[in-house]
């Protein structure tokens, strides 16, 4: 086999793996094997574990002060769909020596695989300061009502209160996603509340509901430049004062930070800080 382990053997260790864990960890039936939830637990760790021997051999590397090894980022998706390109290319021309694995995931699984060593670094949006993690902010993006595009009506509207705002059917993201944080934070300091029509993770799905019309979103502009037909929708700022969420940059405080991640990490924000998208 691959592992050049022989099949009653690997399974012996996967038994045995089980009855000290005190848990299956492989769903078998007849037409296979398929992991259970505590397997997949499992395989995530085990995947940071290996990423983090990776890094250590890295990390020896680092002593000499040349950016090698490979650098994994998570990015959310309505970043990731407009800056892996431009990362890529300029991770390529300016760390050559090096690889890049990018991770698109929301802002809170994102800080679980830093926890677990599956990432190095992560951009995430409001994220709560920890002991365990280093932030550098990184760009305040403002946040608009996101809506369906009346006929020839103009792309940006006029400002909408957050009062305004708790009176639409909202499809938002469930908690603790940072952007519901934050948008319910700013409704209760109104004294009011979200109308939650849909609870959705994902930022294309969202903008599916939107435009299917009677749901409105919250969502930053490059959200929607980034959709794919950003003309279908009316965006309205949100204030004043204005609805804003911060992109952070956060880096594990209990891992060493090498050239790699110090100058990949840069690369990352001065693509931020210049027009994307």
């Amino acid at each position: 086999t691959y592992l050049q382990v022989a099949q009653p053997a690997l399974s012996r260790q996967v038994r045995s793996l089980e009855v000290e864990l005190r848990q299956p960890l492989l769903d078998r039936n007849g037409r296979g094997v398929t992991l259970t939830e505590a397997g997949k637990r499992l395989l995530a760790h085990a995947r940071g574990i290996l990423q983090q021997v990776e890094r250590a051999r890295d990390d020896l590397e680092d002593q000499r002060g040349a950016a090698t090894g490979r650098l994994a980022i998570a990015l959310p998706p309505s970043v990731s769909r407009a800056l892996t390109g431009p990362l890529v290319k300029a991770f390529r021309e300016q760390l050559p020596r090096a690889n890049l694995s990018v991770v698109e995931g929301l802002s809170t699984y994102a800080l679980e695989w830093l926890a677990i060593g599956r990432v190095d670094c992560a951009v995430v949006y409001n994220v709560t300061p920890s002991p365990a993690i280093d932030l550098q902010p990184l760009l305040d993006e403002p946040l608009y009502l996101v809506s369906a595009r009346q006929g020839r009506g103009p792309r940006i509207g006029k400002p909408i209160s957050l009062r305004e705002v708790a009176e639409r059917e909202l499809v938002i993201p469930s908690r603790p996603h940072s952007m519901r944080m934050l948008l319910e934070a700013a409704l209760a300091n109104e004294g009011c509340r979200a109308r939650v029509a849909l609870e959705i993770e994902s930022v294309p799905a969202m903008l599916d509901l939107v435009l299917q019309g009677g749901c409105h979103a919250v969502l930053a502009e490059n959200a929607i430049r980034t959709s794919g037909h950003p003309d279908a929708f009316q965006l309205q700022p949100i204030g004043p004062p204005p609805l804003v969420a911060t992109l952070w940059m956060a880096t594990s405080a209990q891992r060493p930070r090498g050239p790699l991640i110090e100058q990949g990490t840069a690369l990352v924000k001065s693509l931020l800080q210049q027009p994307w998208g």
